[in-house]
């Protein structure tokens, strides 16, 4: 029966633990991104690398994370840990109950508007845990439940973190065995330690759709937010909803578009849910979010593959009546010379708008070439060049940047 599950969303056939580990070192003429008075640096990192997908059972989990650590060799930066990891999992406890668990841990920007760079970063980390319970009301209906407590941590005390509990109801219902629609009610209630309290509840009508060789689902609803500090309230309400379509043009090409309409906050998964969306973490924590994104993927007889991707978004700092834009567009090219060696390519470009400011347009192209060679079944070298160039309104946010990279990856298992 179609419908919202309980099981962990993306669990695939079981994968051993897979282990990885590398060498990387990267020159950059401008490794603080500055305008003026460029400081080339050298940083060198060693990452490891962690794969897992359990066999489906009566407790599932899935891992897919990457950890790093720089030097920088003339102290630009203070040594630096990198990180990125992604673990599901639940458990059965009878047929209708599960428990479900999910860890989201990211380095993310602080200030959306300044260079990507280790004084612009801050580690978000999103724990999440509570039952599912799912039952059939018949045939062709059935109910969903979900209780989650939601702790988000940044590792910079300047960024808010949050405690958050949610409750939601879904009912699906079968109207024939590729179309499911329903309703979805939620309550979010999340409380910052700043003192701000922010409740969220939305009301939904969703589907889902499938053909041969395309799916499609969303929702479309209202939802009202209200955020208290200080003795103040404010409250803001829309139009939410989502949608998302994947498409198989033929064997070897994929079409997809995500779009999404929220209202939230900065300590909220939004930004690991969707793609390329950042958060202005210096900007006050509400926010109205529409974003959409889609992409285009092809592999060719001869081993290549290319994809492109463009996003759009636009964010509404409630609070403060401020409204940034962004769009842009990448690609992505790659190549087997030979047996052993592989030839990489990709090109970017980004719009920034930043509302309130008189002068607020920011353009980011970035441009890249690499080759990796197989020197055994476990062992890759791998090396690439690129150039990062932003022009912007604001003088001080332009930069040029070339760098080169050098490493070596080893597979353990």
């Amino acid at each position: 029966m179609a419908g919202v599950v309980a099981s962990v969303p993306g669990l695939a056939a079981a994968e051993p633990l897979r282990i990885t580990g590398g060498l990387e070192s990267r020159y950059s003429d401008n490794a603080t991104l500055s305008s003026s008075n460029e400081t080339s640096d050298i940083e060198n990192r060693v990452n490891i690398g962690l794969a897992y997908q359990s066999d489906p059972g009566t407790c599932n989990a899935s891992l897919a994370s990457r950890f790093g650590y720089g030097i920088w060799m003339d102290d630009t930066y203070d040594n630096e840990t990198y990180t990125n990891m992604d673990f599901l999992g639940d458990c059965e406890i009878n047929d209708n109950l599960k428990w479900e668990l999910t860890d989201h841990l990211r380095d993310v920007t602080e200030d959306s508007r300044a260079g990507d760079t280790p004084e612009n970063r801050t580690r978000k980390n999103i724990f999440r845990t509570g039952p599912v319970l799912n039952f059939r009301l018949s045939q062709v209906d059935e109910m969903v439940l979900r209780a989650h407590y939601e702790q988000t941590d940044y590792s910079e005390s300047t960024e808010p973190d949050s405690d958050r509990y949610v409750a939601s109801a879904a009912w699906n219902h079968l109207i024939d065995p590729t179309l499911t629609a329903g309703l979805s009610a939620s309550a979010d209630r999340a409380e910052l330690d700043t003192g701000e309290e922010i409740d969220r509840d939305t009301l939904s009508a969703t589907f889902a759709k499938q053909w041969a060789a395309t799916r499609v689902s969303g929702s479309l609803g209202m939802s009202q937010l209200e955020s208290r500090l200080n003795n103040i309230t404010r409250k803001s309400d829309g139009i939410v909803g989502d949608l998302e379509l994947v498409r198989d043009i033929n064997p070897t090409t994929r079409a997809s578009l995500k779009a999404s309409r929220e209202l939230t906050d900065q300590t909220s998964d939004y930004d690991i849910r969707f793609g390329p969306f950042v958060f202005n973490l210096e900007q006050t924590a509400p926010v109205e979010v529409t974003a959409i994104r889609g992409s285009l993927d092809k592999q060719f007889s001869d081993g290549s593959t290319v994809g492109v991707t463009g996003y759009g978004a636009r964010t509404d700092y409630i609070l403060t009546d401020l409204t940034d834009y962004r769009a842009g567009v990448s690609s992505r090219y790659r190549r087997p010379v030979t047996q052993f060696v592989g030839f990489t390519a990709g090109l970017g470009y980004d719009f920034y708008d930043y509302g309130g400011e008189v002068d607020s347009n920011d353009h980011l192209v970035k441009a890249t070439v690499g080759l990796d060679y197989q020197l055994s079944q476990k062992l890759t070298a791998n090396g690439s060049i690129g150039h990062e160039r932003r022009e912007s309104e604001t003088t001080t946010r332009d930069y040029d940047e070339n760098w080169i990279l050098l490493g070596l990856s080893y597979q353990f298992r």
